[in-house]
């Protein structure tokens, strides 16, 4: 098939499924002959101006990439931020993300300057049992050089067939020579859950990632890890959650609601009203809860946190959540394409709709800015009858605020000296590592280390003062065991270093008290409102 038909195609499918999902139309999906005429017309008005770009363009024409990366996602943008076209790769990817595996060697990479270095091996997956640890500068993959290669292309390198061998070129700090690893590719599970952990005595963690097809399955088995039951608390955290699959959401909230107690609702203009409740529910389980979040937490994150909140089952601690209120029904296309078209409106059990506006503010705005109205658009009741909001996002109970850097924090991640947490390990722990020292869980960041960071910053001509070394130790100090761990120990262990004086999460614990006698004054309320007794005690 040819470029223009091919992709023409492409926009006839796109505009046939949204039909039937009654994504583009008016009042009614049902075809009539107008609406037909119409729906022709605008086909052929679509071929005459491609054949009018492609003949007399400037330059020539990638006819794929005007229909994939613009006629397409460009009709679909006029709807809302969230209906999404996908080519061939990022369906493959989406679908991976869905299914929570893929094949390959387990490895987060990342761009850095012109290269593509080693974010963080999987603990166990097989770049991890090679030896590849986090600041390996990948140079070849089998025979071919990364010169000039994107990291998404290293990545598909990368990927392959299970039971298959790669050859993996790195540069590190410390060698004068390259190190090659020999990798058999194998299933890499795409985990939703990244760490569960006891905090402290009595309180439980667990750090949720996504929704995919496994999350059930994960969450389940880390409250099992924990023994729920024995808990003083639990800290739920989703903070940069984007959300995923809306069946798990309910999965999840249904672990911690009580039995029949309404999850979420939803409904579109050819989407009948869909209600989902606690199928099992938590079978007497009642451990305190707090959810963690931020205004990256989003769609799937925010129907278990509008759940937990409207129900008063556990508190919201942290910043206010992405608000997205809308449903997206994913189809395959075809050329191995896809389309996330939104389909329905969700509302939280109280009836809140979350969605903010993105109907008078650009897409900058939304996605950026993450403008939320002045005024909330509504106000609804839990069962308690506390005043929750919707219109934008989830409002935390507890605000708090993540921790702003100070100046030289951030020219010492600027100058790869140090790196964000979610970007891999900076300069100085990579020249650390490489004069080999014996690194035990013992290690932390003594006077000797912060002499050694001195000489590093000096050698590396990054300007610094005693005073700001000092008034940013703590800082410091933390961040160099953070890589360090991420490193030798792998990545949960280097989270759970970030964890140690995380402002968020310590409120978290500070509030699980107060999530304990919510849930009780609920459950009363919610017996005496129903005429019942009032139920044990949690």
């Amino acid at each position: 098939m040819n470029p223009q038909r091919r992709g023409l195609v492409l926009v006839v499918a796109v505009l046939l499924v949204s039909a039937v999902l009654g994504g583009v139309y008016g009042p009614s999906v049902r075809a009539t002959a107008a609406s037909a005429d119409d729906y022709e017309s605008s086909v052929r008005q679509f071929t005459r101006v491609l054949d009018v770009v492609q003949a007399n363009y400037a330059e020539h024409v990638d006819i794929d990439k005007s229909v994939y990366q613009g006629a397409i996602p460009g009709m679909l943008r006029v709807l809302d931020p969230h209906s999404n076209f996908f080519d061939a790769r990022q369906f493959a990817l989406l679908r991976e993300d869905q299914r929570g595996k893929y094949y390959g060697v387990g490895m987060i990479v990342a761009p850095r300057d012109t290269h593509t270095v080693v974010i963080a091996p999987y603990v166990g997956a097989p770049a991890y049992n090679a030896g590849l640890r986090p600041g390996d500068v990948i140079v070849k993959v089998d025979e071919k050089s990364t010169e000039g290669l994107t990291t998404t292309e290293v990545a598909d390198m990368l990927k392959g067939p299970k039971g298959t061998v790669v050859k993996i070129t790195v540069s590190r700090e410390g060698y004068s020579e390259p190190l090659v690893f020999t990798v058999t590719r194998d299933e890499i599970p795409r985990h939703s859950v990244d760490i569960t952990f006891m905090l402290r005595p009595g309180i439980g963690y667990i750090r949720l990632s996504g929704f995919n097809e496994t999350t059930d399955r994960e969450i389940a088995e880390s409250l099992k890890q924990l023994d729920a039951r024995t808990l003083d608390g639990l800290i739920l955290d989703m903070r940069g959650n984007p959300g995923g699959l809306l069946n798990e959401a309910v999965a999840v909230a249904d672990m911690f609601l009580d039995k029949n107690q309404l999850i979420v609702s939803h409904h579109g203009r050819s989407s009948p009203e869909r209600r989902y409740f606690a199928i099992r529910g938590n079978q007497g389980d009642t451990v305190p809860l707090v959810i963690v979040v931020n205004n990256n937490s989003a769609s799937a994150t925010e129907i278990v946190s509008g759940a937990v909140q409207d129900h008063d089952r556990g508190l919201i601690v942290g910043e206010t959540s992405f608000g997205k209120g809308l449903v997206q029904t994913v189809s395959a296309l075809s050329e191995n394409t896809g389309l996330a078209l939104t389909t329905a409106r969700y509302y939280t059990p109280s009836g809140r709709l979350i969605q903010r506006d993105y109907k008078t503010v650009s897409l900058y705005e939304y996605h950026y800015e993450r403008k939320v109205p002045e005024h909330p658009t509504e106000v609804k009741l839990t069962d308690s009858g506390r005043q929750v909001t919707g219109g934008g996002g989830i409002t935390p109970d507890i605000k708090v605020p993540a921790p702003k850097l100070t100046k030289f924090e951030e020219l010492l991640l600027r100058s790869d000296v140090l790196y964000p947490a979610e970007t891999g390990v900076g300069g100085f722990t990579r020249y650390y590592l490489g004069t080999k020292p014996t690194i035990t869980k013992e290690f932390t960041a003594d006077d000797r280390v912060i002499e050694e960071f001195r000489g590093y910053l000096s050698k590396h001509k990054v300007n610094f003062t005693e005073t700001e070394v000092d008034d940013n130790l703590d800082w410091i100090k933390r961040k160099i065991k953070q890589e360090i761990f991420l490193t030798v120990f792998g990545q949960q262990e280097g989270f759970k270093v970030l964890l140690e004086a995380d402002p968020q999460i310590q409120k978290a614990v500070e509030a699980l008290p107060q999530a304990r006698a919510l849930y009780q004054n609920a459950r009363k309320i919610v017996a005496q409102r129903s005429g019942g007794s009032s139920p044990d005690q949690p």
